[in-house]
């Protein structure tokens, strides 16, 4: 068995994904950086100083899911920490991407009055399913780990006390793939931190805050360095931290 913690980040080539792997081996982890390009892994991986290694993660795919669950067996025998990272905000098109769309216009387009069915449906595979899938390929060797973490990184949007709060600032932003997908990652959240809730595993969700990234169009105001800052916290949480909660830098936040 590998003598380091290990820590599996998805989705993390770039953005917060990426920064959270970088702290996560300042703090002595072997990180794994789950990437659905291979090469672009193994590029991201040579920025972080530590032992970082690339591996090939397709959260939407069973059978990449299941080679990279083998993989971290035969050659780390062990997991410590899982941070479900990876998640997209709209299905990009030649006619509707943001090369050619302001990040207004790309709202408009994912109202539940016009939304399209088949993005809801990708952007739930992605940041719903593919959680569920990874977490329970993981779970074997989480289970063997003597203090587990597994990180949800959600949003304050899918809170449903913040979304019927009139004074709510973000309530403008009424996707309906995005913001519900994430309501749906709380609740998984929810299932996960009960079930295991008489384990050393402890399960909770994270929200980075409007960090800028490409999922936004780099119109976020949080740097990645900020939006890092919870779920890395979470994923450190010693013996007496708390399970099945969702918070912020702030603190705890609603339902």
């Amino acid at each position: 068995m590998h003598n380091q913690k290990v820590a599996l980040v998805t989705g993390a080539n770039k953005g917060i994904g990426l920064q959270i792997a970088k702290e996560l081996a300042a703090r002595g982890f072997t990180v794994l950086v789950g990437s659905r390009d291979l090469g672009r892994g193994e590029a991201a991986a040579k920025t972080i100083a530590g032992d970082a290694r690339a591996l090939a993660l397709d959260v939407t795919d069973a059978k990449s899911i299941a080679a990279a669950a083998e993989q971290i067996q035969n050659e780390l025998g062990r997991l410590d920490v899982l941070v479900n990272n990876a998640a997209i905000a709209q299905v990009a098109t030649p006619s509707m991407s943001f090369a050619n769309t302001s990040f207004e216009e790309m709202l408009k387009a994912k109202r539940p009055s016009v939304g399209s069915v088949a993005e809801v449906r990708a952007v739930f595979e992605t940041n719903v399913f593919g959680v569920i899938a990874v977490t329970q390929a993981m779970l074997p060797l989480l289970r063997e780990a003597p203090a587990a973490r597994i990180v949800n990184v959600s949003s304050e949007v899918g809170s449903l006390t913040k979304q019927t709060d009139p004074s709510y600032p973000y309530r403008s932003i009424q996707s309906i793939s995005y913001v519900p997908s994430k309501t749906a990652l709380n609740a998984i959240t929810v299932a996960f931190a009960n079930e295991l809730e008489t384990t050393h595993i402890k399960v909770n969700a994270a929200c980075p805050g409007f960090t800028a990234t490409d999922l936004n169009n780099f119109r976020g105001t949080r740097s990645v360095q900020e939006g890092a800052r919870e779920p890395v916290r979470l994923a450190l949480l010693g013996p007496d931290g708390p399970t099945g909660t969702f918070s912020n830098d702030d603190g705890a936040i609603p339902w």
